[in-house]
This record gives C-alpha cells, structure tokens and sequence, in this order.
C-alpha cells in the first residue's frame, strides 16, 4: 500500500510501519520528500492512497483541488530543533548561533528549502523572529527536503542547521540539539490525509497512527499529540 510522508517523518514512519506489518500481517510502501514535492506528485496522478504531510496547507491543498474527499485529520505536532555537528565548539542556541555569523564561525547554515517544506518555511520565520535572517541568508545552504538539511549538519557539510527534533533522536546521530522556542514560529501542526484512491488497508493504518499505540510511538520520536 503506497504512503506518502514528509522527510521529518523518515525514522518515526519506519519504526510505525514495522509494527504495523509485524501487528497485522500488512505491508506499506512509504516515499518520503518535502511535503510540496510530495503534493505535486499527488496532483501529477501518484498512485498514493495516504499523505501525512509536516503541514496543514498541503493537506488542505488537496482536498480543495479535489483530490481527497475531506481534510484530513491531525496526527502530530512536530518541533524544530537547531543543530550542530559532532565534536562542534558551537553551542546549539540562537544566541550562539547569532555570536558564530558575526563572527564567521558559522560559514554555512543548513535550512530546508523553505517554498516546499514546511520545516524550512519554520526556520525562516524562527530567524527572522530574532533578527537573524539579513545574516544567515548568504551563509544558507539549501537541502531538498528536512532530511537532506540534517544530513549536511550531521556530516559536518555544514556549520550549524534546523531540522526536526524526529530526526535528531535518529540512530547514530552524535550531535548536540536544542529546541527552538515554539512561539518564534507558526506551530507545525501536522496533519494526514486518506486519497482518493485510498483502499481499506490505508484507512486501517491512518487510524492505526491514531490510536494510542501509534500515538505512543510517534510520542518516542519527539512528536505532540494532537490538541
């Protein structure tokens, strides 16, 4: 059964699809990219029967173009976290953060690209909220999608970056995170929806992750309930 989910989900949807399958015998077949890209897809004729996107807009996106019979349900709500690379002398902070563009420290800034994924769009407005964008803006590098952002961070591509706080409690990642205060950015209230080529297999799992077994492990990945 096709899924489509956002790049932030890649770990968390992993580890739900294994219990899933391991619960029920069902297999799932996930892609994961920004949420926009993702979108575009969708609206191209991907044979998709479930979308969890990292936003609200997207989902609401296919449901006025008529391309899901309603607007989805809300699943998640995600975090943003500023990062920096193993052995890095940078604290992850923004007013470190702030001290390292002035001072050249941080040469390059991992962000994901913010016209298609909803936690690139979050990090512009986080640093914009503190009066950093006008700084960080020639030091940006760009990923496709919030994974590809963490990947340059986690490498050491990059100096410092955003990514989710999903991906961060990833297997293997050795740097150091911190929480970007959530009132420096619109929530990221993340929300899915059934397609309308959706089969009776989609729906048993969209309400699977609702339930309070997928609710409890997608909690163990850095995600809030729905209010």
């Amino acid at each position: 059964m096709p899924v489509a989910a956002a790049a932030s989900l890649r770990y968390a949807l992993d580890d739900a699809a294994a219990a899933y399958s391991k619960a029920t015998g069902e297999q799932l077949r996930i892609s994961y990219a920004a949420s926009g890209n993702l979108v575009q897809q969708i609206e191209a004729g991907a044979p998709y029967q479930l979308f969890l996107s990292a936003d609200e807009d997207h989902v609401f996106r296919l449901a006025d173009n008529g391309l899901a019979p309603d607007r989805g349900r809300i699943y998640a709500v995600g975090r943003l976290v500023l990062i920096v690379p193993p052995g890095s002398p940078i604290n992850p902070s923004l007013a470190a953060l702030k001290a390292g563009l002035a001072s050249g420290q941080v040469k390059r800034l991992a962000i994901a690209n913010p016209e298609t994924a909803p936690y690139g769009a979050r990090s512009v407005e986080a640093l914009k909220a503190v009066g950093l964008w006008a700084q960080a803006q020639p030091r940006l590098v760009t990923g496709e999608n919030i994974a590809q952002a963490f990947q340059f961070v986690a490498s050491g591509a990059a100096d410092a970056g955003f990514t989710s706080l999903s991906l961060v409690k990833s297997p293997g990642f050795k740097g150091r995170y911190a929480l970007v205060p959530a009132n420096l950015h619109q929530p990221l209230t993340q929300r899915m929806v059934l397609l309308k080529s959706a089969t009776p297999a989609a729906r048993r799992f969209h309400d699977w992750l609702l339930s309070p077994a997928g609710q409890a492990l997608l909690a163990r990945h850095g995600y809030l309930p729905p209010a």
